[in-house]
């Protein structure tokens, strides 16, 4: 490790659970992310002030003034701009020596499929259900540990999707595909802006803990912000034997 590296993630290297090893084991590390809105903004600013060595966006959306509110990776002079050239031009002014692989793409399953396997974490930023099951299916196929938050009006949500380990469910243990969720946007309810701050965030940690080897995760944990309140909620949750993703038979599709 460089003399200057040294000195830029030495805050982390002092910390006795991080150290030079786990600072060499993020350096040395793989995220994909999917989403560069209010979730991706803290998770990529992070991820690249962290030392990173790649970082992959997927993000087919453009800057919008209606975002600058909370998608604090982008700004007023950006605006048009494709979210994930923006993003990365953010990044860069915070660390210039990071690896960055941008997609103006929606993450459908062929594209999941080829990132997903070169990643060593996958951190789920996206807005709908049908973007969600398709990443965990991915994960879920290539043994990759998924992060995945949400956030609406005042709530907030995170766990980690692990199923290298027998006893982590994945997101379709939680949300089966066939079940009927009714699909909230934030821009028919609205959205706390440091809400989805605090999950991105969280999600950045949990990101950063796996690439490091810190453990405990939050695999087998699911855990609820309320921002109004101001309070954590935590439901332990586990893995489904019928599930028709990580079942024992699954159900391919």
């Amino acid at each position: 490790m460089e003399d200057q590296d040294l000195l830029r993630y030495s805050r982390h290297i002092l910390l006795e659970e991080f150290g030079i090893d786990g600072q060499a084991r993020v350096s040395a590390g793989r995220a994909l992310v999917i989403g560069a809105g209010g979730l991706g903004s803290p998770v990529l600013l992070y991820l690249a002030a962290a030392g990173v060595g790649r970082i992959t966006l997927v993000d087919d959306d453009e800057v919008d003034l209606t975002n600058l509110q909370r998608q604090i990776a982008h700004d007023t002079s950006r605006v048009g701009m494709a979210k994930v050239e923006s993003a990365a031009e953010a990044m860069r002014r915070i660390n210039p020596d990071i690896r960055l692989e941008t997609h103006r793409l929606r993450a459908d399953d062929a594209l999941l499929a080829r990132l997903v396997a070169e990643a060593d974490v996958v951190i789920d930023c996206s807005d709908n259900f049908g973007t969600r099951h398709a990443v965990n299916r991915a994960c879920v196929a290539h043994a990759r540990p998924l992060v995945a938050g949400a956030a609406i009006r005042f709530d907030g949500q995170l766990s980690v999707y692990d199923t290298r380990d027998p006893a982590s469910p994945c997101y379709a243990c939680l949300f089966p595909p066939d079940a009927h969720f009714e699909e909230t946007r934030c821009a028919v309810l609205g959205v706390f802006a440091p809400v989805v701050g605090a999950i991105g965030t969280l999600q950045a940690g949990e990101a950063l803990k796996l690439l490091a080897g810190i453990a405990p995760s939050l695999a087998g944990n699911l855990l609820m912000f309320d921002g109004r309140r101001t309070t954590f909620d935590t439901l332990r949750v586990a893995r489904d034997p019928g599930c028709s993703v990580c079942g024992h038979r699954p159900n391919a599709g």
